[in-house]
Parts: structure tokens; sequence; C-alpha cells
């Protein structure tokens, strides 16, 4: 069973549809206990960052999110949560990865990024990216995002490059939508439940 953190995101119905597809079950929970003792966690997202933490604050998340040991996966907001600071609010994060999510800027291109877009891998040893090609498209759709650092497995392209894989221990985050990302996406999340 995967544990899904309650952190209010409108994609959780699709996560967890993609996660059917390959035979896993997922449960959305609020419970820092049994989040704490799950196999594996995906903290999901959609909307504003500021929003996202106020409900983990609220629901007493902050402290098990970053005392977890197993594989954790965030997505879109849910990978903005685990960096130092968010621009999108002005907000304070979980802190696992040292780096401030900033906003697109961009004179020539439209923000919101949205739509597909090529994710080039920076490392190649990382699992959650097994057998997928350097170079494949993925769904995005995000204004804020996070610059390319240590930690940073693939990297796109929309104006200036930004992170978007990131891989610290065991936590793993993807700025892109997996579960909406075709056969890549399943893929990754394949990858995601095997680790």
């Amino acid at each position: 069973m995967i544990t899904i953190a309650d952190t209010g995101g409108s994609n959780i119905s699709s996560i967890r549809y993609a996660l059917k597809r390959l035979g896993e079950d997922s449960e959305l929970i609020a419970d820092a206990d049994k989040i704490y003792n799950s196999s594996k966690v995906i903290v999901p997202g959609v909307g504003a960052a500021s929003d996202s933490m106020q409900r983990l604050q609220k629901l007493e998340l902050e402290d098990v999110l970053l005392k977890l040991k197993q594989p954790t996966l965030g997505i879109c907001i849910g990978m903005h949560l685990l960096f130092n600071h968010s621009q999108e609010g002005d907000v304070d994060l979980l802190g696992v990865f040292d780096a401030e999510v900033k906003k697109i800027v961009s004179t020539e291109l439209t923000v919101p990024h949205m739509g597909w877009n090529q994710v080039n891998w920076c490392k190649d040893d990382c699992l959650l990216i097994k057998d997928i090609p350097s170079g494949e498209n993925f769904y995005f759709v995000h204004s804020f995002a996070a610059p390319v650092g240590a930690w940073t497995v693939g990297e796109t392209k929309y104006g200036e490059n930004f992170s978007a894989v990131v891989q610290q221990d065991n936590y793993f985050a993807v700025q892109f939508h997996p579960e909406k990302s075709s056969k890549m996406g399943s893929q990754l999340l394949r990858n995601f439940v095997k680790l």
C-alpha cells in the first residue's frame, strides 16, 4: 500500500488511478503515524505552495515528512514543498533540498508553463528514471520552478533551465505530472513502486 499524504492537492484522484493501473493500491492519509509507518509516501500538490504548507502545518505533518526513511516522491507542488522556500506566497517550506523555488520569468514565453516538454538527464544512476531515455517528454503545469543544483537528476528548459527531477537520499521529486505523462510517466511511477 502506497500512502498519499493529504496535502489537499486536486491531482490526488489521478495519481491513485495511475497507481491502480500499475496494480498498486494507495490510500490518502492525514495521520502522521500512518504516514511514518507506510512503505512508500507520495506528496502531491496542485495550486499554491503556501496553501499546501498551511495544510501540512494544520495537520501537524511537517515533522513526520522530514523524518521519513522510506522512498518518498513529491509531485509538482509536492516537489516545491521539499525545498527551503518559495517565492509563491513568500513561504518557508520543509527544507529537504537547499534552494528557493522561484517564479518563471520570461518576456517571450507564456507563464504558466503548460504542456509537454523534454526532460534531459544530468545523472543516469537514479533508480526513479530507470528505462526512461533522456529527452523524453512529460506533462508540466506550473508557474514556479526549482533551480538546477547538486540534487538535480533531470532538467528542462523553459526560458531558463530548471530542475524537473531531483533526489536526495530517499527523497525524490518531479516538477511534471507523471500521472498525466502517458507511457513514460507510468514507467516513472512503476520505478517508484519498485524502490
